[in-house]
């Protein structure tokens, strides 16, 4: 596994009375969103079925599940194990105006909970790095490995890094009740944001919010982290309304 984000924010555990159709999901959500890109191998089962709360009859189970259905396969031997090969469809807008028509009453609640949860997350960052120490520091290298990843990224790798970077902030508050929220939120969006064409003027203006999200945790100025993030989510959800018109 190689894209360093803490799994407990996405594979929480799963209710006993649907293990089988949340394992699924919680799969589904973590190779959707990028978490575990392609080409790239899930924990050992050991550790997935923890994570998840499940048997590892279950897990396997859901993995069949997947592998059926193209997501994953499992390989054998020293190296082996269940690796991603989905890729993510390109960005159409005839698929985009399909699941805004088919989901039109939930993208604004979308929406809303993003824009709570994400900014919640950066504004409470921004305080845990204003007293130093190794959690300051661990703060900064993480966020401008991201941020380099995201804007220095091909566009076929584009959408994942930017989940990467926006899930990277939850993850570092230390909550995973708050990692799990803003997990939750991207996914109910992530097909939506991934039929979106990307264009490159969109992606520079991006790519500057970015950076003043960064500086703004960086600098432990909570507010105007805040209101960074705002603008930023302001600015996708102009995007998306902008194409569904």
């Amino acid at each position: 596994m190689g894209a360093g984000v803490d799994l407990t924010g996405v594979l929480r555990p799963v209710r006993q009375g649907n293990a089988f159709e949340e394992t699924v999901e919680r799969l589904l959500a973590v190779i959707k969103l990028g978490v575990v890109g392609p080409g790239e191998r899930f924990p050992a089962e050991r550790e997935l079925a923890a994570l998840l709360g499940v048997s590892r009859i279950t897990l396997r189970e859901a993995i069949g599940d997947l592998r059926d259905a193209g997501y994953v396969e499992s390989r054998r031997g020293r190296f082996g194990g269940t690796f991603v090969i989905y890729t993510p469809p390109a960005p159409s807008r005839v698929e985009l105006r399909r699941i805004a028509v088919e989901d039109a009453d939930k993208i604004n609640d979308a929406l809303t909970f993003r824009m709570a949860v994400e900014t919640g997350a950066a504004q409470i960052l921004a305080q845990a790095g204003e007293g130093g120490g190794l959690a300051a520091g661990r703060i900064r290298d993480v966020l401008l490995t991201r941020l380099t990843a995201v804007n220095e990224a091909c566009p076929a790798d584009y959408r994942r890094m930017d989940s990467l970077f926006h899930l990277s902030i939850a993850e570092l508050t230390g909550s995973s009740l708050l990692a799990a929220a803003c997990a939750d939120a991207r996914v109910r969006l992530n097909d939506l944001l991934n039929a979106i064409p990307l264009l490159q003027r969109n992606i520079d203006h991006t790519a500057a919010q970015h950076t003043s999200i960064v500086d703004a945790i960086l600098s432990g100025d909570s507010q105007q982290a805040r209101r960074a993030v705002a603008e930023h989510l302001d600015g996708t959800a102009a995007l998306l309304r902008g194409f569904l018109e």
